[in-house]
């Protein structure tokens, strides 16, 4: 056990001398915690690998996790990274003091203790003056969040002196963190940028510097047994407190119905809310349409339901725009991905062979509120340059399927992939679950957003097994004659050539022996009328 100093370090001005004994203790080989704007950091000379071992040991925390290193200029940068590309130095100009970490090559000198055994650095030059003051006084620092491994980050003085009393040589008084979330990890070690983990700098505002930026899958799915992680807060379970968290997704209604029926002994809501839970433990986290206020609340609020003896907690899903994005990181890896579906609204399948007419329905039920993911769209989206999926089909397909200005070579891919019915299969079973993956978590997210119901157009429904994660599935078909034309005036095609596309289709009882619903397109199509039966049935409550 450490004999913890406590420090006040509210103004730089009027608390100077205890921020001079922080620098002091840091730049002799102690840890101590500090204020950020972001969370409390538990802090460390960068180069000294003696104490960057202690801060991991202090929080208990895994030596694979790479930390941050916070700088107080932008000059101090070329101490740590090996390159500094134009890309980070525009990041720095908009962002910089701010929240937000760049990753880039490390220095040698950088130690691996500090980078969790990577090539990479990551890189944070904070707002806050007391962080700052003290990383002029002393060193570039690492700083993880000063809380325990696993548990809440600290966002309060009270959050550091219960986790790291005991454990840091001194702690520093400096208030509330403003932001309320980590800093946003953008790697610039990638081909393209790669947003690792979200915070107080959106995606939005990366783009509009970057232009290009791929979001890493872990930051709302849990991360691969054998993956890496590039940034903190990627490869755990993280942010938990003592109770166990479910997050639930729908509408404040369902949310409501779901949690009066549950054993459930506690729910996180957003403000306003709570009145509605009197025979419940309520903890509140912001305002359901700020997510500012959700980030600067969210970890009080994990801390507070373990202040309150919560086993059980219902947790109301926020939105992942802009900021909610990263309140939706740190919540979902705070539940462990415990997630549970309070809608009653449908996950519909809409499927049939070309030229059917299943346009005409997609664009009906968009018509009355349903959210249609198109598996088409879907799959260019995914091959398209820069896309992740693509070096998934490289490694099988040859790397030269990629160009030198990373575009998909369609045509030797395609080459390739239908050489054969073993190269075909191999493409379906490489592109086909992640297709299904995207429309679902889209599918999803349009029924938490109150979607009337969530549609996936998928001509291959049946082949991809996504019927087998629809409530019912709508089956189009139309006669030969109407097809044939409409797939010559869609495509611009000869009779011949259209011919030849349906020849390789399924007949129409593939699709309608498979459906709940069978509608024929004829022309001219009455889509309402036809669509009747499966509206009175599914949706009915929802467009009356």
């Amino acid at each position: 056990m450490k004999n913890t100093l406590k420090l006040k370090t509210y103004d730089i001005n009027n608390d100077l001398a205890d921020i001079r004994t922080a620098a002091e203790i840091l730049k002799n080989g102690g840890v101590v915690a500090i204020p950020t704007e972001t969370v409390y950091g538990l802090a460390a000379d960068a180069f000294n690998e003696d104490a960057v071992r202690y801060v991991y040991k202090a929080k208990g925390r895994p030596s694979d996790n790479p930390f941050i290193v916070h700088i107080s200029s932008f000059e101090q940068i070329y101490s740590l990274a090996k390159e500094v590309p134009e890309s980070a130095k525009k990041l720095a100009e908009k962002f910089w003091p701010g929240p937000l970490t760049i990753i880039l090559p490390k220095r040698d000198e950088v130690p691996y203790a500090t980078s969790g055994g990577l090539d990479t650095v990551a890189i944070r030059f904070p707002s806050h003056p007391v962080a700052n003051k003290i990383i002029e006084l002393s060193c570039p620092l690492a700083a993880p969040s000063a809380n325990i491994s696993g548990f809440p980050s600290p966002t309060a003085f009270e959050h550091v002196e219960a986790d790291m009393m005991g454990r840091a040589d001194a702690i520093c008084d400096g208030g509330d963190c403003n932001v309320g979330v980590e800093s946003t990890v953008i790697s610039l070690a990638t081909p393209v940028p790669l947003l690792c983990r979200p915070g107080g700098i959106t995606l939005e505002q990366l783009c509009d510097v970057l232009g290009e930026v791929q979001v890493a899958d872990s930051i709302l799915n849990p991360m691969k047994q054998d993956e890496s992680a590039p940034s903190p807060g990627m490869k755990y379970k993280h942010y938990s407190p003592k109770a166990q968290l479910t997050v639930v997704r729908g509408n404040f209604e369902e949310f409501r119905a779901y949690a009066d029926s549950s054993y459930a002994d506690a729910v996180m809501c957003f403000e306003g809310e709570e009145e509605f839970f009197r025979n419940k433990i309520t903890v509140t986290f912001g305002q359901e349409t700020d997510p500012l206020t959700q980030a600067q609340r969210l970890f009080f609020a994990l801390r507070e339901l373990d202040e309150k003896g919560a086993d059980k907690v219902l947790v109301r899903s926020p939105s992942k725009e802009g900021v909610g994005l990263a309140v939706c990181n740190r919540l979902y890896r705070a539940a462990a991905f415990r997630f549970v579906d309070a809608f009653k609204r449908p996950i519909v399948g809409l499927t049939g062979p070309t030229g059917s007419g299943k346009g005409y329905v997609a664009a009906y039920l968009k018509n009355i509120g349903c959210y249609v993911a198109d598996t088409d769209l879907i799959a260019r989206e995914i091959t398209m340059k820069g896309a992740p999926h693509l070096k998934v089909l490289a490694a099988h397909f040859g790397e030269d399927i990629i160009t030198a200005d990373g575009e998909l070579d369609r045509k030797l891919l395609a080459s390739r992939a239908f050489k054969d019915k073993a190269s075909q299969e191999l493409l379906n079973s490489l592109t086909h679950p992640e297709i299904i993956r995207i429309s679902m978590e889209r599918c999803i997210d349009a029924l938490e957003n109150g979607a009337t119901a969530a549609v996936i157009d998928a001509p291959l429904l049946f082949e991809c097994g996504a019927d087998k994660l629809c409530n019912t599935v709508i089956a189009v078909t139309a006669p030969k004659e109407i097809r044939l034309q409409r797939i010559m005036q869609r495509d611009n095609i000869s009779e011949e050539q259209a011919l030849a596309r349906m020849s390789v289709q399924h007949d129409d009882e593939f699709y309608t022996d498979k459906s709940e619903f069978s509608v024929r397109s004829y022309a001219p199509f009455d889509v309402e009328k036809e669509l009747e039966p499966f509206v009175d049935k599914y949706l009915k409550a929802q467009v009356t």
